[in-house]
């Protein structure tokens, strides 16, 4: 499985139920008495206004259809990186504030969340990465995206979550994700990918990270089933919830460092190699 499976989107399927149940929610608006003393929101009306670039505000309607679709997609079709996008946008909920609450107690995830970093081609520059000594976190993070063919530009943007500082952790998660794998060793394998997702499980509680660590299994052979229990769950979860949580890291400041030095002062052992 390659690390192109979070990244590519086809937004027509989005945009063909959003639009029907907008249809529905306008119509029940519009034969639904006028309030005097209580305003209620009907679950078919979304909110008002764009919060930021991309926004799409939905009905809890929409959002609990677009929850249920996105991960049945997902599961199904894991290259369906839109349905992937989605589900995590539509479940997130709480997660997303816990996540949010645990940068602002840390002095670096404060200045993440204050200076917002995004992580493209152009602010990694990845060509001076390139020029790094083999084994530094900067060299090791460009070879592998020149080995999966991938690029940070690739990463679909949030549409789903109602508030704009959620929606930028959400994007710092996504956005970060290929240097997890930098830092863990994991091969970009299925079963490799699915303990990646315990890992993050571990990490953050996302339900995205959930359904894929626990649905996931489903789709491997029997060896790659017995690999993914007995080696890597055991290392992914140990090390997922004693680390450091890499939603506090400044990964672009920690590129000329090696890789083993970031490992130990991240409190994350290298995957076992199998």
């Amino acid at each position: 499985m390659s690390a192109r499976i979070f990244t590519r989107t086809n937004p027509s399927a989005l945009k063909q139920c959003l639009t029907r149940t907008s249809a529905l929610a306008r119509s029940t608006r519009a034969a639904a008495p006028s309030a005097s003393l209580f305003t209620f929101r009907s679950p078919l009306e979304a909110p008002t206004g764009k919060l930021y670039e991309g926004h799409i505000p939905i009905s809890p309607l929409q959002r609990a259809i677009l929850a249920v679709g996105s991960a049945f997609t997902a599961l199904a079709n894991p290259l369906r990186g839109d349905m992937v996008a989605a589900l995590g946008e539509t479940t997130s909920g709480i997660f997303l504030n816990r996540i949010r609450d645990q940068m602002l107690q840390d002095p670096e995830g404060r200045r993440i969340l204050r200076e917002r970093p995004i992580i493209t081609s152009e602010t990694m520059q990845l060509d001076t990465l390139r020029q790094l000594p083999d084994g530094t976190f900067g060299r090791e993070y460009v070879r592998f995206l020149d080995d999966q063919q991938v690029s940070p530009d690739t990463r679909e943007p949030v549409h789903f979550v109602d508030s704009e500082e959620l929606a930028y952790v959400m994007q710092r998660y996504r956005e970060t994700h290929d240097f997890y794998h930098t830092l863990t060793g994991l091969p970009v394998t299925v079963d490799g990918e699915i303990a990646l997702k315990w890992f993050e499980m571990a990490q953050t509680g996302l339900p995205m990270t959930m359904l894929s660590s626990f649905f996931g299994p489903l789709r491997l052979s029997s060896e790659e089933r017995e690999r993914l229990f007995n080696v890597y769950v055991p290392w992914a979860l140990e090390n997922g919830s004693t680390s450091k949580l890499l939603m506090n890291v400044r990964w672009e400041e920690w590129m000329e460092k090696p890789v083993e030095d970031v490992q130990r002062e991240l409190g994350v052992r290298p995957c076992p190699q199998v």
